[in-house]
């Protein structure tokens, strides 16, 4: 009994289980990496281009400059 007992306590340690652990780990991993990802397109989507803002150009700098 004791023996059995222990046994299932082995089997969901994960310092002693490496089938679990690594899956664990790679569950956690995952997770990380997807969070990560959402985290950046979300950091994006919020700091979006607003569109062309409205500059005022001295008519001397243009590409055919006008001279008083």
């Amino acid at each position: 009994m004791q023996e059995n007992h222990m046994d299932t306590l082995d089997k969901k340690d994960l310092g002693r289980n490496w089938v679990s652990s690594s899956r664990f780990l790679f569950h956690v991993q995952l997770f990380a990496i997807l969070a990560f990802v959402m985290g950046g397109c979300y950091g994006l989507y919020s700091m979006k281009y607003k569109g062309k803002p409205k500059v005022d150009v001295p008519e001397s700098t243009q590409y055919t400059p006008k001279y008083k």
